[in-house]
């Protein structure tokens, strides 16, 4: 989403200024071309030379400044952006842009820009409450400026409060927010992710290998479309989201009462995690000690979850999941029937670049009309991608 796109990033003066380095790398990672705005203040705490040493590109200072000799800064910067974000943005920062005053370069780039702009407040937790300040990040938020809520924890002066810079990476994620298409909007949508776990005693667990990666990627996806994105996840090593509504689980009973509790209000469900087959007949109460040679574990069968969605489905579009080590149309056609889905995606765990806990995956969609689509190899959000689009032709 942000490949090719021209970013400037605003950076003012404070001690979340680290933060911003950070960012940058995620921005120009993604394949942003990233200009570096910094106020006077900014220049306090990291060099310009940090920055332009990471974008490749000029770090712009100096409201008096040409650009290549011939550009003034701040209109050249403004009629190139597609988006601006300002990160840390400082309440002074945010008193000036409400105020429409423009004393320097930043400022004067924001004021004549056209771009959407994106604002991630952090000051002392005492200034954030302010009330005038308040009253200012509401009228940017009613003229359509982006403003993210700042978190909450121990601040740099001392104090414990909201005001800190939310962490690069929620900031790159509401960044691709804002510059997504929002096609799904209004729509909600239920994802699950990652394994599930079925417990042996109170020390030990049956599991297996996912990592959520694909059933966060499309929460990630779905999001930044316009959707009210719920995921259910197993337990993962990933951070939330940003902007979905969170449900951790562990059970495959504990997955099911969270999916059936929000089922009937849902207008999209895609079922990315693995559930456990079988949980264990009686759980050990106490630690099972090592005696014999052999131990013999009694299980009984998880309930289906995605065929019991599909029997009771009436407006849901259900999408399933086929993990498959062999046969792969053949078990993922039978699943898509068995099911009653609308759509299955299925992928040959074994091969390269496909299987658990890797960024890339390469999956074939099987339609409910019979249709297969082969995709290359791609990484597990270009699935996600693939996949919304598939979904939103078929509501």
């Amino acid at each position: 989403m942000l490949q090719g796109k021209r970013i400037i990033l605003g950076v003012s003066g404070g001690i979340a200024v680290y933060k911003a380095v950070e960012l940058l790398r995620l921005l120009t990672k993604a394949g942003a071309n990233v200009d570096v705005v910094m106020s006077k203040n900014a220049c306090e705490f990291v060099t310009p030379l940090t920055f332009q040493s990471l974008s490749g590109n000029p770090v712009h200072t100096d409201l008096f400044s040409l650009h290549q000799e011939q550009e003034i800064d701040h209109i050249s910067l403004a009629d190139r952006a597609d988006l601006f974000i300002l990160a840390p943005a400082t309440a002074n920062l945010v008193g000036k842009i409400v105020q429409g005053l423009a004393d320097d370069l930043l400022t004067t780039s924001v004021m004549a820009t056209k771009a959407p702009v994106l604002i991630a407040p952090a000051m002392n937790c005492n200034m954030y409450e302010n009330p005038i300040y308040q009253r200012n990040q509401k009228d940017l938020q009613a003229l359509g400026y982006h403003v993210l809520e700042p978190t909450t924890g121990s601040l740099a002066c001392g104090w414990e409060g909201a005001g800190k810079l939310p962490a690069p990476e929620v900031i790159f994620a509401a960044a691709q927010a804002v510059l997504t298409p929002k096609d799904l909007l209004g729509c909600k949508v239920m994802v699950t992710a990652g394994p599930t776990r079925e417990e042996i005693d109170p020390v030990r667990y049956i599991t297996n290998y996912s990592s959520g990666k694909m059933g966060y990627a499309i929460a990630t996806a779905a999001q930044q479309r316009g959707a009210e994105v719920t995921l259910i996840a197993g337990a993962t090593n990933l951070p939330v989201p940003f902007g979905v509504n969170y449900v951790p689980v562990s059970s495959a009973a504990q997955m099911r009462a969270a999916v059936l509790e929000g089922y009937e209000a849902t207008d999209i469900v895609i079922k990315a995690a693995a559930v456990a087959d079988y949980r264990l007949a009686q759980r050990a109460e106490q630690k099972l000690k090592k005696s014999a040679e052999q131990m013999t574990l009694e299980l009984e069968k998880n309930p289906d979850i995605l065929a019991e969605l599909g029997q009771t489905k009436n407006k849901q579009i259900l999408v399933g999941f086929a993990a498959e080590t062999e046969n792969l149309l053949a078990n993922a056609g039978d699943k898509l029937k068995r099911k009653n889905l609308d759509l299955i995606v299925a992928n040959d765990v074994t091969a390269p670049g496909a299987g658990f806990d890797v960024d890339t995956n390469i999956v074939r969609f099987l339609h409910a009309d019979g249709q297969v689509e082969e995709l290359e190899q791609m990484t597990k959000a270009q699935v996600a991608e693939q996949l919304l689009d598939r979904v939103k032709e078929l509501r």
